[in-house]
């Protein structure tokens, strides 16, 4: 079978071709720039812009199986930019999966989709999407999975959105570093009480989830057309869990605590100043950063285990000890 990756160069979709390599699937990547670690796997490459529907329809020929990753993450950003890559582009795989005949797309969406600012514990599929959303990309990523989902069935094409939850692991460039620059910096600061539960997906497991889902996708089936949440069976304690990393790094635990209220205000005077002055960068602090930092946010898997089988491949102290050297490595820098 021939698989397209799109973004399969960035951290969840290389992990994804990876495990395609090893399944024996013959690979094409479609991404932005060139990464070694895919030319040593061997797969074809294609350069280009998710937003230019052109390029991506010729990444879609010949293929069966498209699995879309490609997205921009972040707190921070013009509307233009989240809704291009992240909606637009959705748009252009669908369009050029169905001119195509691919038959299966797989497409990373996220929890944020339903993440209204309210503690979520234990929650199901059943949640509504969130009609208030705090920054772009949650809003621009729900647009995208409702595309997606609507399409399943037309022009042969079976459809299905993965949501999973706070994605880390070895090779992560966004989170985990973010999270050693500021306690290097002495930035960081534990919002609320810390006794906050939320779910995470390590990477090799968030994509076998991906592969797990192809492997019963089909028109008729129950996977086709829905949405999943996928992480880690067991929630864990925010702020444990983030002291647990820095004692990994070798670095001292988050001391310094501020609380939700006064984070939340800090946050909403940031956004307006960023946006008045057009100030560089993103705000160190956002009323949507604010709320994910102290509220809890946990889901349940069950219909993910049930439809398609997901089971985690790595466990949780397996996947802790496999983050130790890159934690160190980031802590040296």
């Amino acid at each position: 079978m021939k698989v397209l990756v799109t973004g399969g160069g960035g951290f969840l979709g290389l992990y994804i071709v990876e495990q395609l390599v090893e399944a024996g699937e013959t690979v094409r990547v479609f991404c932005r720039g060139e990464y070694p670690r895919l030319k040593e796997l061997n797969v074809e490459t294609i350069q280009g812009d998710i937003r230019d529907a052109a390029a991506v329809e010729r990444a879609c020929t010949g293929i069966e199986t498209v699995y879309h990753t490609a997205a921009v993450s972040g707190i921070w950003g013009p509307w233009d930019y989240f809704y291009g890559i992240n909606t637009q582009g959705t748009l252009n795989v669908l369009e050029a999966c169905q001119s195509q005949g691919v038959t299966r797309l797989i497409y990373t969406s996220s929890p944020s989709v339903v993440y209204d600012g309210s503690a979520h514990e234990n929650a199901s599929e059943k949640l509504p999407y969130s009609q208030n959303f705090l920054c772009h990309y949650p809003h621009t990523k729900m647009l995208a999975e409702q595309a997606v989902l609507a399409a399943n069935g037309t022009r042969g094409l079976a459809t299905v959105a993965l949501r999973p939850h706070l994605i880390w692991g070895p090779r992560d460039n966004h989170l985990i570093p973010r999270l050693i620059q500021r306690a290097k910096s002495g930035r960081l600061r534990q919002v609320g009480t810390g006794e906050n539960l939320i779910s995470m997906s390590y990477v090799e497991n968030a994509a076998a989830a991906h592969l797990q889902a192809a492997a019963r996708l089909y028109c008729d089936s129950p996977v086709g057309g829905q949405a999943y949440f996928i992480n880690e069976p067991e929630p864990v304690v925010m702020w444990t869990w983030i002291n647990q990393l820095l004692a990994l790094a070798g670095l001292p635990p988050v001391e310094k605590r501020i609380s939700v209220k006064a984070a939340r205000r800090i946050g909403s005077v940031l956004e307006f100043l960023y946006r008045t002055l057009h100030l560089p960068g993103e705000p160190p602090m956002t009323r949507f950063l604010a709320s994910q930092l102290s509220s809890s946010h946990y889901y349940d898997i069950s219909r993910a285990r049930l439809d398609f089988g997901y089971a985690p491949l790595v466990s949780f102290d397996d996947a802790m000890q496999r983050m130790e050297p890159g934690l160190q490595r980031l802590a040296a820098r």
